[in-house]
């Protein structure tokens, strides 16, 4: 038998998001962003969930042709553009849509040989200072797209810095109307946060919305709001078992480093999860945990293939060890359990002090994945 941690993907939660977004955006059309393998979750595993957007919005090229080999004939749009002038053939092939954002891609653009122009998304750099042209530079960019003949309709792409923050996006969303007020062509400026925070601002025209981690259950500006504030459900659960029970008294350590002392008489379990597995090495003490729905925490540190928790609040709900709980029990690390509780990764990863995209894209691929409906 293999070990019994595994990763199920949720159909029915990425519909659910993916309407969420829509509710948010009523007007305008919506990117699903599956870089990164979908989060992590998988492209193939999550199409089922997400075909009913627009378009799909990735970075690589190999991701592109799996989505296209799926079935997709909507739009597909590069992120990032093309790297090197012979990408430009494979978005003619499958007809991708693609960012520019540099001169470099334009001047692949003028020396590309095609039959059917591009639809390309011009970036602004309004102020995330990564990629774009900055808005000094960006209507001449414009008009050197604009003169060629490889090129057919021009939209306008920004990416927020502080969407998901206190500052907000009217530094930004100020410049980019402006540069591009009299400019015609379709907009695409609202990530996740922007999406759910912002789109009531009259300022923030978006044609199309970026949804990239809210389709997977996350929150955009947690700890400010939750997910089950923004009403959007978990699309994956790690989970894995009880291995064994260990019976500590005042004094005993627990794991590598002797990290956690007991102060007192307590029942720990041993569960089959490690930083092997792509659960993080520096979740502490206190990290929470699910056994058996009952939410608990983890005590001293992550070892490679095993995590330790706390399983005093079974035995403080009346729960009897090896009738009610023990080995073969239920450990959900993030996600939802088969008892109906949910643990939001946003919660993990910040004991974790990252995001729940890393905790998403990080799972290893020893890790068995299965999708549920």
């Amino acid at each position: 038998m293999p070990r019994p941690i595994h990763a199920t993907i949720h159909t029915a939660a990425l519909h659910h998001n993916l309407e969420r977004v829509r509710r948010a955006a009523p007007d305008a059309k919506v990117w699903a962003v599956v870089k990164a393998n979908a989060y992590g979750h998988g492209i193939e595993r999550v199409y089922e969930g997400l075909r009913g957007a627009d378009g799909f919005a990735l970075l690589d090229l190999a991701e592109a042709e799996r989505v296209r080999h799926l079935g997709w004939r909507g739009p597909i749009l590069l992120l990032e553009g093309v790297f090197e002038p012979r990408d430009l053939e494979l978005c003619s092939r499958l007809s991708l849509w693609h960012a520019v954002h540099c001169d470099e891609q334009i001047d692949m653009l003028a020396a590309h040989k095609t039959q059917v122009p591009h639809r390309v998304f011009l970036k602004m750099n309004s102020g995330m200072n990564r990629l774009g042209f900055t808005p000094q530079r960006y209507r001449a960019a414009w008009a050197r797209l604009n003169a060629l003949p490889q090129v057919d309709e021009i939209s306008f792409m920004t990416h927020f810095s502080d969407a998901d923050g206190p500052r907000g996006i009217a530094h930004q969303i100020a410049v980019f109307n402006e540069v591009t007020q009299d400019l015609p062509g379709e907009r695409s400026v609202a990530n996740s946060a922007a999406t759910l925070r912002h789109l009531g601002d009259a300022r923030l025209r978006s044609d199309w919305v970026r949804a990239g981690i809210v389709l997977y259950g996350s929150a955009p500006d947690f700890p400010e709001h939750n997910a089950a504030h923004w009403q959007v459900q978990p699309t994956m659960t790690l989970s894995t078992k009880l291995l064994g029970v260990q019976h500590l008294q005042a004094g005993d350590t627990v794991g590598y480093g002797s990290r956690f002392t007991a102060d007192g008489p307590l029942l720990i379990g041993v569960a089959a999860c490690g930083y092997a597995d792509g659960y993080p090495r520096h979740c502490d003490t206190g990290t929470p945990v699910l056994v058996n729905g009952v939410r608990t925490r983890l005590v001293g540190r992550v070892s490679m293939d095993m995590v330790t928790v706390d399983l005093t609040p079974l035995l403080d709900r009346g729960l009897q060890l090896g009738t009610d709980f023990g080995f073969g029990s239920e450990v959900t690390l993030w996600g939802r359990s088969s008892h109906g509780a949910v643990l939001p990764i946003d919660e993990v990863a910040q004991a974790a002090g990252t995001v729940g995209y890393e905790l998403m894209c990080a799972v290893a691929p020893r890790v068995a994945v299965a999708v549920q409906g």
